[in-house]
């Protein structure tokens, strides 16, 4: 198990090196001085662009720029934004409020998706059956601002059961409406799966085998064929989390989180490139690890799988 965690722990290496080369990369490429833009329609001298250029490296090759990013990121400095502040810093206030959302996402998907699963799985052909697929089908297609525009109306302005935007009312209540929206997708895809999955074991031999042993109805599904059809929803949830943390741009900007998200999305408009690559690395590395431990836990669900 030692080798094979500081196996994976090296592959993560030429992903965090390649994800944040692409970003560093895209961010160089986008026309316009981000440093004249911080200036706006203000006059500024020659020599404090030059000088603030050169802070940067922004008079510098695309690949001199990133080896003086990879060179402070191995002393675990990120960078600074344009305004002198660490991104560390400037992202340290914000991680709680994407790890809220993101983990709130995270537990709705994770239980809607699977109870549905299992209540459509359980009752094929029935309406059941045809609610959860056609409900899901019909979430999947919608676009998530529109979703979050559409749950925002009807439940925060019309109804007036959540918090229509910001973080004063705290967590879960501010957290919920959000995590619905940025869990709403995913949720349907887990329901899918788990639905499908769980119709394959009920029809494999051992379950049959099971059940002609007289064991009950609920024994012979929750420990025998739940427990085979969930290593696929596993590796979807565990992929789900980095996504979702990831993903939290739209669903921060349309509820006013001060999360990650939102700090990405203003970065962005501002060509902030230390920032967003910032963002990018620490994103890298929480969605590798979050997949080492989907393939840890593995080992747990089904005790044929062997780490070597």
């Amino acid at each position: 198990m030692g080798r094979y965690l500081l196996r994976r722990l090296l592959y993560t290496v030429p992903v965090l090196l390649a994800t944040t080369f692409l970003i560093h990369t895209l961010v160089f490429v986008l026309p316009g001085d981000p440093i004249q833009g911080l200036a706006g329609d203000r006059p500024v001298p020659a020599s404090v662009l030059a000088e603030l250029r050169h802070r940067y490296h922004l008079d510098q090759p695309l690949f001199v720029q990133y080896a003086e990013y990879l060179r402070g990121l191995l002393h675990g400095d990120l960078g600074r934004t344009f305004t002198g502040e660490p991104v560390a810093e400037a992202l340290a206030g914000r991680w709680q409020v994407t790890a809220r959302l993101g983990l709130t996402a995270w537990v709705l998907e994770a239980s809607l998706g699977t109870a549905l699963g299992v209540w459509a799985g359980l009752r094929r052909g029935r309406w059941a059956d045809r609610l959860v697929l056609g409900g899901t089908t019909l979430v999947i297609a919608v676009p998530v601002y529109i979703l979050g525009y559409l749950a925002q109306l009807v439940f925060g302005v019309r109804l007036g059961w959540f918090p229509v935007s910001g973080t004063e009312a705290g967590w879960p209540t501010a957290y919920l409406l959000p995590g619905l929206v940025l869990a709403s997708f995913g949720a349907g895809y887990v329901a899918r799966l788990t639905r499908t999955s769980l119709l394959e074991h009920l029809r494999a031999d051992y379950v049959r085998t099971a059940s002609a042993k007289g064991l009950p109805r609920h024994r012979v599904v929750v420990r025998h064929a739940l427990r085979n059809s969930l290593l696929p929803v596993v590796t979807f949830l565990g992929v789900e989390l980095g996504s979702l943390l990831a993903g939290a741009v739209v669903t921060e900007y349309i509820f006013n989180l001060p999360g990650i998200g939102q700090q990405v999305f203003q970065s962005i408009q501002l060509r902030e490139g230390p920032t967003v690559v910032g963002v990018t690395t620490v994103l890298v590395l929480v969605f590798c690890l979050t997949n080492l431990a989907v393939d840890v836990l593995y080992g747990l669900l089904d005790p044929r799988i062997r780490h070597d």
